[in-house]
């Protein structure tokens, strides 16, 4: 990083570069508080919550390690094993850049830091970017580089959502491009290798990276170097070194994403894929180009903060081709969206966009005119208000109603009433001990996930005729042994309000509500306590009469058998 607190330093002076602080300090604090106002009041869904888990397992010596997880893997949702505090993630995808930012977070271990170390990752990335346009560009044309990548929806969507291993990767690969131009190849090299210990398709950049090096001639043998390292990588890690772990890569998420490029339904290896895609070049010709308005849709808000510039680049399609390409043929109706421009897939392709772009302004600065510069900030503007009509991750639910999927009415939460719910059931939470078991619905888990024992209360599993949803109340612990959990918390509260504008929210909601009714009747778990929707069980305890009458009422109130 002395590259670049040299490149930065030299640009104090400039009066761009103080906009461009401006900016990013504008970014920092909107998408921070943004972001923290999500968690507080129970927005944030499981995934931040299997990533605390890690973090906090790595505060404690046991890397990679996490029940969240377990919950997600092959073993328990096709072969209906129980999950396992000690299943490393790994298995899952290969993330040991996470480590990076470990002793960040030990200085105080909670899934809020974890908001905190994103935006500050993705804010920071936005600098260095300014830093590379310098290279090539005047201050005011670097300016608006970076500006763009503020306003950029492929940016802010993922830095507002939950935490992901992805947001390192701008800050690394235009660090990584930074001393490609300085030519400090020490430093280079060992950018490359955290890039790809971001995660185990990450070489997928690399290899759009090294492609224009070396068709452009400007480093062939470093480009070649790049291609075979990356490519060798990918195969390595997924063929090799995540099976160790766990079968999750080859038997989940190699055949749910690209099923239809594979007939197997069981297994399916990187290698495999790669052979079975090669083999079909009209299913694969099909995959890129349809359904056409999607994909030109997407490449829209891509394109977008650039004022589009990336479209005719030939530098940025080579670099961002190959992420796009590995978006494109994914099979969609696998889970997840690869094609929303505000989840993480989208940050794969903004090393190449942003980089071509620069090399592209290199040779056409002439063209950076008035009448240009209004059109590339009214792109922004346009950027920007787009975001807020899409409102991703319900960041701004405080001021966007939320549309119903049923019905042709809006549902709307007000802030203050969303930080009241917030608040009992944090009441609720202060009643569980910090090294309890616990079993808690989706939004519940984030902030309950600093612990060695816990799961998601409706879990799901891959059967013949599609999901069926269960009740998750057991695990393994460290011993091996077979453990029912100490407490139950269930947000009826919110999970009713998602389940009316998100389809997978209601089939969850449905399966929910039964299973509190045979837990509260079964008598192994008591209800201890009810506050505004959210019900605290507790285990060999008996129902606390007040709580459970509230319960009755409660119930009788839920449109549901």
């Amino acid at each position: 990083m002395l590259v670049l607190l040299e490149a930065l330093n030299a640009e104090k002076k400039q009066p761009a570069f103080r906009t461009i602080l401006v900016i990013a300090a504008i970014f920092f604090v909107l998408t921070l508080s943004l972001s923290l106002n999500r968690y507080y009041s129970f927005f944030n869904p499981y995934d931040h919550g299997i990533f605390n888990q890690v973090f906090w397992n790595g505060t404690h010596g046991r890397f990679f390690q996490s029940s969240l997880s377990s919950t997600l893997s092959s073993a328990v949702l096709r072969d209906g094993e129980l999950p396992t505090v000690f299943y490393h993630r790994l298995g899952q995808h290969f993330t040991p850049a996470l480590l990076l930012w470990l002793p960040f977070y030990a200085v105080h271990p909670s899934a809020e830091t974890l908001v905190v170390i994103q935006v500050v990752l993705m804010t920071t990335g936005g600098l260095v970017l300014y830093g590379l346009a310098r290279q090539y560009l005047q201050p005011a044309l670097a300016s608006m580089i970076a500006a763009s990548f503020y306003c950029a929806n492929a940016v802010i969507g993922p830095t507002v959502s939950s935490f992901h291993d992805s947001s390192q990767t701008p800050l690394l690969v235009f660090s990584l491009l930074l001393a490609l131009e300085k030519r400090v190849w020490w430093l280079f090299g060992g950018l490359a290798g955290l890039v790809l210990l971001v995660r185990e398709d990450a070489g997928i950049i690399l290899f759009g990276i090294g492609v224009y090096l070396t068709l452009s001639r400007r480093f062939p043998r470093v480009g070649l170097a790049l291609c075979i390292v990356s490519f060798g990588y990918i195969l390595l890690v997924t063929n090799a070194i995540m099976p160790l772990f766990s079968d999750d890569s080859s038997r989940r998420f190699t055949v749910e994403h690209f099923r239809n490029f594979t007939q197997n339904e069981t297994r399916v290896s990187t290698l495999d894929l790669i052979l079975s895609i090669l083999s079909q070049p009209i299913q694969l010709i099909h995959q890129l180009v349809t359904p056409i308005a999607t994909k030109a849709n997407y490449l829209f808000y891509q394109w977008l903060p650039l004022a589009f510039v990336p479209m005719i680049s030939g530098s940025a399609w080579v670099m961002a081709g190959f992420p796009l390409l590995a978006l494109f043929i994914r099979d969609p109706d696998a889970p997840g969206n690869p094609l929303s421009i505000h989840l993480r897939y989208a940050i794969t392709l903004l090393p190449g966009l942003f980089y071509g772009a620069i090399l592209w302004w290199s040779v056409h600065a002439e063209k950076f005119r008035p009448l240009i510069r209004r059109f590339w900030v009214g792109c922004l503007v346009l950027s920007l208000l787009l975001l807020i009509r899409q409102n991703p991750h319900q960041i701004l639910y405080f001021a966007t109603p939320l549309k119903a999927i049923s019905q042709s009415n809006k549902i709307y939460v007000p802030l203050n009433r969303q930080w009241q719910h917030a608040h009992d059931m944090r009441t609720l939470m202060g009643q569980i001990p910090p090294d309890a078991s616990v079993a808690a619905t989706t939004y519940a888990v984030p902030p309950l996930s600093s612990r060695r024992e816990i799961i998601r209360l409706v879990g799901r599993r891959i059967e013949a005729d599609g999901l069926k949803y269960f009740s998750a109340l057991k695990l393994r612990n460290d011993r091996n042994e077979v453990i029912s959990v100490d407490y139950v918390l269930a947000d009826v509260w919110q999970s009713q309000q998602f389940q009316a504008v998100d389809q997978n929210e209601r089939d969850q909601f449905q399966a929910l509500i039964p299973i509190l009714d045979q837990l509260i009747a079964g008598g192994e778990y008591g209800l201890r306590d009810l506050q505004d929707g959210g019900l605290l069980l507790q285990k060999g305890e008996p129902s606390n009469a007040k709580a459970l009458s509230a319960w009755t009422a409660l119930r009788a109130s839920l449109p549901l058998p």
